[in-house]
């Protein structure tokens, strides 16, 4: 009796083994396969604008904000504006008067929507704003000095910066004389202006949104808002461009690539 017990035991056991074999390998072939891991994008880095930056756009004449979007003025500015005669653009006229024809500084932050590129560095205690158009150096101090209360005015202001969290570094600027225009179709400021630039970096570091914030209570009625985006220029460098020997056309930098070349 116990020999047949065995037998039977191990005749189960067998089967057993047997089923659970062809049921997994048949659970092998007919089941669903395993979803793949979905790509993530790569992190912004922290705290870290540094690269070459490219305006997305041609940056013509009226690419940062066209005159619908523009504020109403007061009438200093008005009176101002009717004066201006731009070289190029939409109000061009004879014997233009802009400022950077005659070898001017650009500005904040006309210089903003150029189709020249500009580069971050950063620096212990000031992250540095180098625009290939005139090769212009900018000191944004982040040591957590404030604004002085009374600067004296210069063609790019005085500019101190700091992070919100860890992709977004947020300028405040003023001290800027009145002497440049804020954009290409002749809109003026006073010695008030007072900036604020939001430059936030997307996922993966690709892109750069600047948000503009513009308030000059003796040139406009209300503050001007506008916003810029930037592509990253992967192993991009600047070229000379100096404002000298009557350098005013792009073109002739070799070489130049077609979407930097301006239109105008």
């Amino acid at each position: 009796m116990r020999s047949r017990r065995r037998h039977v035991l191990k005749y189960m056991t067998a089967t057993l083994v047997i089923v659970l074999t062809f049921s997994l390998a048949a659970s092998a072939q007919t089941g669903q396969p395993q979803a793949k891991p979905k790509a993530t994008a790569a992190p912004v880095p922290k705290h870290d604008l540094s690269g070459v930056w490219q305006l997305q756009g041609t940056g013509g004449a009226e690419s940062f904000a066209p005159e619908t979007e523009m504020p109403p003025m007061t009438p200093w500015a008005k009176a101002r504006f009717d004066a201006a005669k731009p070289g190029y653009g939409l109000r061009a006229a004879p014997g233009g008067n802009d400022p950077i024809l005659q070898c001017d500084p650009i500005g904040i932050p006309r210089v903003l929507l150029m189709p020249t590129p500009y580069e971050f560095i950063h620096a212990p205690d000031r992250v540095l704003q180098f625009f290939e158009r005139e090769h212009e150096w900018r000191p944004i101090w982040t040591d957590g000095r404030s604004l002085p209360k009374d600067p004296d005015p210069t063609w790019y202001g005085y500019a101190i910066g700091h992070w919100e969290g860890d992709s977004t570094f947020v300028v405040e600027s003023t001290g800027y004389h009145d002497r440049s225009w804020i954009t290409p179709t002749g809109y003026p400021h006073s010695e008030a202006m007072h900036v604020t630039e939001r430059y936030h970096v997307s996922e993966g570091g690709k892109t750069l949104q600047v948000d503009l914030h513009v308030e000059d209570p003796e040139a406009f009625t209300t503050p001007w808002n506008a916003v810029q985006r930037y592509d990253r220029v992967q192993q991009g460098t600047l070229a000379e461009f100096p404002c000298a020997e009557n350098n005013f056309d792009l073109g002739h930098l070799d070489p130049m690539p077609q979407a930097l070349k301006p239109d105008f």
